[in-house]
């Protein structure tokens, strides 16, 4: 990544790393070269400056939102804050870099001194003519493509590399050609070469577009047999495709480029047609502006002081302001409005069940029994008891999908039972008020029972009625067991027995349930209610 996180102020340029620039709050683009914008994707949520042509191809071909886009055009100053409240300001002043579409050098004038970031860059004299350049300004930090610093590599100029491809190509008058370039870059000889030998170039449709927008001359189209120069990406250009290409029509590519590349054919030729300033030109471009230091941007690249003859004095690094200090910290501790704004816009709202109350299930399905029974009562004129309602077939028609799954089918019982489903016991019980005259299968032991107001767990247990008259086991000594000593209710009092049972017993059984003594509690409740006096329930 060749990008600069700028010492003692909130600038960053080329530089996408949030975790690594937490004081940075102003971001600048150089050009869009893949390499230069390292991190820098659709995700991107803070003000970003480059030149117009930069923020189409930003939001083209990496989707950064246009709102966060801030086109700067070239060759203009501009003001800009330094902090949140305006007191601190800067000047940045973009000027042409002659690197590719769109890429710039940054001035920038502030409390720091006066900065150049030049990016990547092909020096030219005219350059030291930029009114930002041309008043003799100090310049205390330059910031310089270092690509092709090195005394030992020569190169042509680019009037002269483009003078040897245009040579190349009239040794081969018959033959096709394939120029292998990046995504961007050098559209200016594809220019020179279409009006040099007055052909169409053929690019792909991206290229074509971008083109365009330069407003560079109409001699390019995507119709693949319009002309002989075709433009293709550099990594086509191999032996294999050599081969297939003059397997139909005689092919010579040229790879215009500084790079040292393996020649892995014949008719590939590597012109040394570069879009970084050569060693001599930055050497002119260092001696012309007297910076006080050089800033080398390609790391990678072997840095050596070159310059040390070219260098103005060194100046004392300013102090930052109050203010600006504030605002580069305070930034980095807590996210913007606009920033948290977006996220809590992004985030996907919880999926969910909307449930009814149970409570409200539970009284206007009592309601509804009563009201059935009254209107049962009027029409036979007897004083019937009221239609059983298995709770199972209860349960089925408020938890349909629970009851498929955990009980099944609801198994016949006698139509003298008498039960009601408990909707609102947390334990999980259905609660199953019985007469005296049935008998039951214990679900924890399989024994026959024959009890009064009984609960039975919610499970896998088997809850069929047992058949046939057996011999009633269990608890003897119950007051309520199948023996002389049980105690018919009439439907009157037993649906008011079934009320009280519903709403006392829930702490009861929640503080003292236990597995092993369930059908004993049951009782001793139930001898609680018995009256002394007369042997009834006394429900008062």
């Amino acid at each position: 990544m060749n990008g600069v996180l700028i010492p003692h102020t909130p600038i960053a340029v080329d530089f996408w790393s949030l975790r690594r620039a937490a004081s940075a709050r102003l971001f600048f683009l150089t050009h869009m070269h893949s390499d230069h914008t390292v991190g820098l994707s659709s995700t991107w949520a803070r003000p970003l400056y480059c030149s117009p042509v930069t923020a189409f191809l930003l939001h083209r071909h990496l989707q950064v939102s246009k709102q966060w886009i801030r086109a700067l055009e070239v060759g203009e100053s501009h003001v800009l804050p330094l902090d949140e409240i305006g007191r601190e300001t800067m000047t940045v002043t973009l000027m042409d870099a002659n690197h590719c579409p769109g890429s710039v050098m940054f001035l920038f004038e502030g409390y720091f001194g006066t900065i150049l970031y030049t990016g990547d860059f092909r020096y030219t004299p005219s350059m030291l003519k930029e009114p930002a350049l041309s008043v003799g300004k100090q310049i205390h930090t330059l910031y310089l493509d270092n690509t092709n610093c090195n005394p030992e590599l020569a190169l042509p100029s680019q009037q002269e590399a483009t003078r040897q491809i245009v040579e190349l190509i009239r040794k081969h008058p018959q033959h096709n050609v394939k120029i292998g370039l990046y995504n961007l870059g050098k559209e200016s000889l594809l220019e020179q070469l279409a009006l040099e030998f007055q052909t169409w170039v053929v690019l792909s449709p991206r290229r074509l577009e971008l083109v365009q927008l330069l407003g560079l001359a109409d001699v390019f189209t995507v119709e693949e047999k319009a002309g002989r120069i075709h433009a293709v990406d550099h990594m086509e250009v191999c032996r294999a495709a050599m081969l297939h290409w003059n397997q139909t029509h005689p092919t010579i590519a040229v790879l215009p480029t500084s790079r040292k590349i393996h020649r892995a054919h014949p008719s590939i030729h590597v012109i040394p047609y570069s879009d970084h300033s050569s060693y001599s030109e930055l050497r002119a471009f260092v001696a012309a502006l007297k910076p006080c230091q050089v800033v080398p941007i390609v790391r990678r690249q072997p840095y050596r002081d070159y310059f040390q003859d070219s260098l103005g004095p060194r100046l004392s690094v300013p102090p930052i302001p109050d203010s600006v200090q504030q605002y580069m910290s305070s930034s980095s501790r807590k996210p913007s409005v606009l920033c948290l704004l977006e996220r809590r816009l992004k985030r996907p709202r919880t999926q969910g069940v909307m449930f009814e109350s149970l409570e409200e299930k539970a009284d206007q399905f009592q309601a509804d029994r009563d009201s059935k029974g009254a209107k049962n009562k009027n029409l036979s004129g007897s004083h019937e008891k009221p239609p059983s309602h298995h709770p199972l077939r209860i349960k089925k028609q408020l938890f349909p999908d629970l009851c498929s799954k955990e009980w099944g089918e609801a198994v016949p019982f006698s139509e003298s039972q008498k039960r009601v489903t408990l909707l609102t016991a947390p334990l999980g019980f259905s609660v199953h008020l019985r007469s005296t005259d049935e008998e039951f299968i214990s679900p924890e032991t399989g024994e026959e029972i024959g009890v009064g107001p009984h609960l039975v767990p919610r499970g896998d247990s088997d809850g069929s009625a047992a058949s046939g008259t057996q011999p009633v086991r269990g608890h003897q000594d119950s007051p309520l067991s199948h023996s002389s000593k049980a105690l018919p209710l009439p439907a009157s009092e037993l649906s008011s027995l079934t009320l009280k049972y519903l709403l006392t017993p829930v702490k009861f059984f929640q503080a003292r349930f236990c597995s092993r003594g369930f059908d004993q509690q049951v009782e001793e409740y139930h001898k609680s209610l018995l009256s002394p006096d007369r042997g009834e329930y006394n429900l008062v």
